[in-house]
C-alpha cells in the first residue's frame, strides 16, 4: 500500500553534528527570542563538548584566569569604588570574582551576560554574572529572556532584562539591566562565536581517541576478532541466546570479540579468526595533531596550557608566550570587559574608575637584573616607591648573581 505524504511536512535539516549549521540564530516558533543555534541548545553542546576534550577544557580554563588577572588597583580614597571590588553583589562575590566567570563565558560560548542592579538614588550598585547558557536575545534585540532550562521553555517562567545602557524598574525598587559581551563574527548580529569554533572538530577527535584507549584498557589490550563457535541449536531464539552468553562472559566491555554460531559435524571446528589492528601509531599521531589543533584554534599557547614541547620544560619559553599572550589576547580581552564595567560605575554609582586596572603577574618569575626594585614592585602591581633609597638598588644586587655593577 502507497503512503500518502504531505509535501509540506517534509523540512530538510542540516547535519547534527555540523557545527557551522547550527550556529545561525533564527526566530523561535513563537516569535519571543532568537534561538542560538537551530536547535536553541548550541550552548549545551558547547558546554558537553567543554566537560569531554582534557586540553580543550584546560585552555578554557587557563584563559578565563590569565583574562581575570591577579587583582585590581585603584584609587584607594575612592570608597565606593573599593567597596565595590571587594563586594561586588549580595552573594559576597568579589569584582574579580565576577570578572572570572565573564571571562570563562566568553572563552566557551563567545558570550557572556552581566547583570546590573542599581537604586535610582545611585548609591549602591550590584553586578552579578548570569550564566550564558540561561540567556537569549529577545526578538527586538533590546532585551534579555532568562530561563533555567531552554529544552522545555515556559514563558511563564522567563525573566525579561533590557540591554544596557537602558534600565528598566523592577518590582523591588531597582533599575536592571544586562550587559551582553560577544565575539564577533561576520553574518551573527544577535549572538557572538567562539575564537576555538574552527577547531570544534578536532576536540571531539581528541575526546574519542582518549575514549578509544579506555576501551582498550577495559578489554586487557586483547586483540578483536571472531569466534567461530561449532554447535547446534533447536532454534533461531536459543543460537541468540547461546551467542550473548557467549558476549556477556569473554566479549569484554564494550566487546572486541564477535560470536558466530555454526552447524557442525561430530568433530569440533571452533577457532578464533583475529582481526590485526596496526594503526596505533596512526592514532597517537591523531591525537597529537588534534591537540597541537586546539591550541592554534583558541588562538593560545602550548605552555600556559600545560602542555610541554619535545624540547622539555623551560621558564624562559613560559614568559615569552606569556608576554605574547598578555599583549595579543589577554590586555584586549580586559578592556573588553572592564569598559562596561567602568561605564556602569561612572553613570550608575557616580564615582571614576578611571584608576581601576587589572593586576597581570606571569606563572614564573624572572626580571631582568638591570631592573630596579621598584620598577619589579610596580609589574607586579605591588606597592612601589621610585625615592626610597631600598627600592632603588638593581635587582642584580639582592639576586644570587650579585652584580653590583651594569656597564
Amino acid at each position: 500500500m502507497k503512503k500518502r505524504i504531505n509535501p509540506a511536512a517534509v523540512v530538510a535539516r542540516p547535519e547534527a553534528d555540523d557545527p557551522y549549521l547550527m550556529l545561525g540564530p533564527r526566530l523561535s516558533e513563537n516569535d519571543r527570542y532568537w534561538r542560538w543555534g537551530d536547535d536553541n541548545l548550541f550552548p549545551y553542546a558547547l558546554a558537553l563538548m567543554s566537560r569531554r576534550s582534557t586540553t580543550h577544557r584546560r585552555i578554557i580554563n587557563d584563559k578565563a584566569d590569565y583574562i581575570s588577572g591577579k587583582g585590581f588597583s585603584f584609587d584607594a580614597t575612592r570608597t565606593k569604588l573599593a567597596a565595590l571590588v571587594a563586594r561586588a553583589n549580595g552573594a559576597g562575590e568579589s569584582l574579580r570574582q565576577v570578572l572570572n566567570k565573564l571571562a570563562y563565558d566568553k572563552s566557551l560560548f563567545g558570550n557572556a551576560f552581566l547583570e546590573v542592579i542599581a537604586d535610582p538614588a545611585h548609591a549602591t550598585l550590584s553586578l552579578y554574572h548570569q550564566d550564558a547558557s540561561r540567556c537569549r536575545v529577545a526578538k527586538d534585540s533590546a532585551h534579555v529572556l532568562l530561563h533555567h532550562d531552554w529544552a522545555s521553555f515556559r514563558a511563564s517562567e522567563a525573566r525579561t532584562l533590557p540591554l544596557y545602557p537602558q534600565l528598566e524598574p523592577q518590582r523591588d525598587g531597582t533599575l536592571r539591566a544586562m550587559i551582553h559581551y560577544k565575539d564577533y563574527e561576520p553574518m551573527f548580529e544577535h549572538y557572538g562565536v567562539p575564537a576555538y569554533i574552527a577547531g570544534f572538530n578536532v576536540s571531539a577527535i581528541a575526546y574519542k581517541t582518549d575514549r578509544w584507549n579506555i576501551s582498550r584498557l577495559d578489554n586487557s589490550f586483547q586483540l578483536s576478532g571472531v569466534m567461530v563457535l561449532d554447535g547446534t541449536a533447536d532454534g533461531e531464539e536459543q543460537a541468540e541466546r547461546v551467542m550473548r552468553t557467549a558476549e556477556e562472559r569473554f566479549a569484554g566491555k564494550p566487546g572486541q570479540v564477535m560470536f558466530v554460531l555454526k552447524d557442525g559435524d561430530e568433530k569440533d571446528h571452533s577457532r578464533f579468526i583475529p582481526i590485526e589492528s596496526r594503526n596505533e601509531g596512526d592514532w597517537k599521531s591523531l591525537h597529537d595533531q588534534a591537540t597541537s589543533d586546539i591550541v592554534v584554534a583558541h588562538s593560545w599557547f602550548r605552555t600556559l596550557s600545560g602542555l610541554d614541547y619535545a624540547a622539555g620544560f623551560s621558564a624562559e619559553r613560559i614568559l615569552h608566550e606569556y608576554e605574547v599572550a598578555l599583549n595579543t589576547v589577554i590586555l584586549g580581552e580586559q578592556d573588553e570587559l572592564l569598559e562596561p564595567v567602568r561605564s556602569v560605575i561612572r553613570s550608575l554609582l557616580d564615582e571614576d574608575p578611571s584608576s581601576l586596572q587589572l593586576v597581570n603577574r606571569p606563572p614564573t618569575r624572572s626580571k631582568p637584573v638591570y631592573m630596579m626594585v621598584w620598577e619589579a614592585r610596580k609589574a607586579d602591581g605591588l606597592d612601589y616607591d621610585p625615592d626610597d633609597e631600598r627600592q632603588r638598588r638593581f635587582l642584580s644586587e639582592i639576586t644570587k648573581y650579585n652584580v653590583t655593577h651594569i656597564d
